[in-house]
């Protein structure tokens, strides 16, 4: 797709320095087989927002190439590529020019339809979220609608983007009831994960697995969600953790995020 493009932005460290390679792929923590080239958001953000305004040259599944226009062109590559073939940047890409490209919102729903269920990583997920600045202004009862689905998937990452999403345009007094609802009736028992549950850290980025009870990427966002609230509106989310039915590991979970915050690492978490 737009490896090529992407490629020239790759930092010399990353190329040449093995222990700072390793550490960003640790971080990002991708899937095994999915490629990661070691951009930063930065120069992913700068890619997204070049193919926005002048468009570019894609490679399509075929090895030929095609000149897009602009980024809804290359949206509609993107949306035309097995997903497995693109590599972690690339799905990164995708997402910030659906955020770039001006739609309405049946559009942009339309888009994260064919988006959401590429999502396989953390980063991914949370990158996006962060920055659809358009949730933000959007109607709130429409965007509630249509993540509201995705928190009773069996997809990791789809329940994840529900959290993250809630959490970053929902978490206000208003929304707060219909929220904790949703997270207290997530199966955790149901939801698939790609990624093993293993003990101490391994030996090699990319091993696909966690230090923590599958699916542990839906564990930790809700314990962000509830360490988020609990700044906001803390007797409400005490309430809510003390008579809801989350399973102790997450309830750890939250309480040790609650520590860790410099908003709530002085405050009751429970």
């Amino acid at each position: 797709m737009i490896e090529h493009l992407l490629q020239p932005l790759v930092c010399e460290r990353f190329k040449n320095d093995a222990r700072y390679r390793d550490g960003h792929l640790r971080v990002v923590n991708a899937l095994p087989g999915r490629r990661v080239l070691g951009l930063h958001s930065p120069e992913m953000k700068q890619m997204a927002k070049l193919l926005s305004r002048n468009g570019g040259e894609v490679e399509l599944a075929d090895k030929s190439c095609k000149w897009c226009a602009d980024g809804v062109e290359v949206i509609r590559c993107f949306e035309g590529t097995a997903s497995e073939s693109l590599c972690y940047e690339e799905t990164v890409v995708w997402g910030f020019l659906i955020n770039l490209e001006k739609y309405t919102l049946g559009e942009r729903f339309a888009m994260l339809e064919r988006y959401v269920p590429v999502l396989d990583n953390w980063a991914v997920c949370d990158s996006y979220c962060a920055n659809a600045k358009w949730m933000e202004h959007a109607d709130k009862e429409e965007l509630w609608a249509f993540i509201l689905p995705y928190f009773s998937s069996a997809q990791e990452f789809e329940v994840r983007f529900a959290i993250v999403t809630a959490m970053t345009y929902l978490l206000k007094e208003m929304w707060l009831g219909r929220v904790f609802e949703q997270l207290d009736s997530i199966d955790f028992n149901r939801i698939r994960s790609r990624y093993r549950s293993e003990k101490g850290k391994p030996k090699v980025a990319q091993q696909g697995t966690v230090q923590g009870a599958e699916p542990y990427y839906v564990r930790m966002g809700v314990a962000w969600l509830l360490a988020t609230a609990l700044a906001k509106f803390p007797e409400r989310t005490r309430a809510f953790v003390r008579s809801s039915r989350l399973p102790a590991d997450v309830v750890k979970l939250y309480t040790r995020k609650a520590r860790e915050s410099f908003r709530t690492r002085t405050m009751q978490a429970l």
